[in-house]
C-alpha cells in the first residue's frame, strides 16, 4: 500500500460525528469528485477504504443512497459511485445553498464553512476525492487537484484561514493546489485528521536529515584522510630522496627516526606517528620534523 493509500486509510478511520463537519466532509467531495451536476454526481477512487466511508458519509450528510456503487466484496481498481436522482442531488444542492435552477457549482459557498471544524472537515473531504501525497522518504510533495479554476482558486483563499500556505499550478486540464515543504504537509495532514501520517513526514525529515549529516561527515573524513595520505606520499618520495643521495644516514637522530617512522607507515595520521616516536611527541613536534625533512628533500633534489 501506497504512503498515499495510508493516509486516506487513516483519515477514513475519523468518526462521522457532528452533523456539520459531516456535511462539509461530504462538501469537499463533490466539489473535488469527478462529475458534480444538477444531472449526475459520479465519484471514482482507487481507496477501498474511502470507497467504503462514501455510502456512510452521504448517508449521514443527506440521508440519501447512491443509485449506483461497487458490488460488495470489489475493492480493488477503480471504484464508482454514482447518483442521478434529481431528487438526491437537489437535497446536496439545497444543503449547500444551491438549487438545481440557479446553483452555481463550481463555487465554494463560504457560508457553509463558517467553523473552523467544517473547513477542516472540507480540505478532508476534498484531499480523499482529489488528493494525494508522496512518500517521505523519497520526497515531499501534497496535492489537490481539480478540473474547476474558481473552486481552486477559493480554495487558494480558504486555507490561509487554517494557517496553511498553498502554491499553485496548472498540470494539463488540472488546477494543482500544493505543498512541498515538510512541515507544511505534516500541518495539513494534522488539521485533515492524519496525525500518524503527519508524524511519519517529520520523522522522515530527521532520518533524512540525520543521514545528510552522517554524509557529510563522512565527506569531511574522506577529503581529510586522502589529504592526508597525499602529503604522506609527497613526505615519503621527499625521504627517498635523501637516502638515494646518502644524506639520510647523516641526518640528526631524531630526524632519521622521524623519517624511518614515516616511510613504515605512510596510512597513519600525524597523531598516531607522533605516539611512534621514543619518546611520544606532539603533533606539532611531529609536523615540524616532517616540514625539515621535505625542504632538505627539495633542497637535495633542486641541487641534483
Amino acid at each position: 500500500m501506497s504512503f498515499s493509500s495510508e493516509t486516506k486509510a487513516e483519515l477514513c478511520r475519523e468518526r462521522l460525528s457532528h452533523l456539520e463537519c459531516t456535511q462539509a466532509e461530504a462538501y469537499g467531495v463533490l466539489l473535488f469528485c469527478n462529475i458534480f451536476t444538477p444531472w449526475e454526481v459520479r465519484i471514482t477512487t482507487r481507496s477501498p477504504d474511502f470507497a467504503q466511508r462514501l455510502p456512510k458519509l452521504f448517508q449521514r450528510a443527506f440521508e440519501i443512497t447512491f443509485d449506483q456503487m461497487p458490488q460488495e466484496g470489489e475493492l480493488e481498481g477503480k471504484l464508482t459511485f454514482l447518483c442521478s436522482d434529481r431528487k438526491k442531488i437537489a437535497r446536496m444542492l439545497d444543503t449547500f445553498g444551491y438549487s438545481v435552477e440557479t446553483a452555481v457549482f463550481q463555487h465554494i459557498n463560504y457560508a457553509a464553512l463558517e467553523e473552523p471544524l467544517s473547513k477542516a472537515a472540507f480540505l478532508r473531504g476534498a484531499f480523499l476525492a482529489g488528493g494525494s501525497v508522496t512518500d517521505p522518504k523519497k520526497r515531499y510533495h501534497l496535492e489537490i487537484a481539480t478540473t474547476h479554476y474558481y473552486v481552486h482558486r477559493e480554495l487558494q483563499a480558504l486555507l490561509p484561514e487554517l494557517e496553511l500556505h498553498p502554491k499553485e499550478t496548472n498540470r494539463k486540464s488540472n488546477y494543482i493546489t500544493y505543498f512541498k515543504q515538510s512541515e507544511a504537509i505534516a500541518d495539513v495532514l494534522t488539521t485533515i485528521g492524519a496525525p500518524l501520517a503527519a508524524m511519519e513526514v517529520m520523522n522522515a525529515k530527521v532520518e533524512k536529515n540525520l543521514m545528510n549529516g552522517v554524509n557529510r561527515r563522512l565527506n569531511c573524513d574522506v577529503a581529510n584522510v586522502d589529504k592526508s595520505v597525499q602529503a604522506a606520499q609527497i613526505q615519503i618520495e621527499a625521504i627517498r630522496r635523501l637516502e638515494q643521495r646518502g644524506e639520510l644516514a647523516g641526518l640528526p637522530e631524531k630526524l632519521r627516526e622521524t623519517a624511518e617512522l614515516r616511510v613504515a607507515n605512510p596510512e597513519l595520521s600525524l597523531v598516531q606517528l607522533a605516539e611512534l616516536c621514543s619518546p611520544p611527541v606532539t603533533k606539532s613536534c611531529l609536523n615540524h620534523r616532517l616540514r625539515k625533512l621535505l625542504e632538505l628533500g627539495k633542497a637535495e633534489n633542486q641541487m641534483g
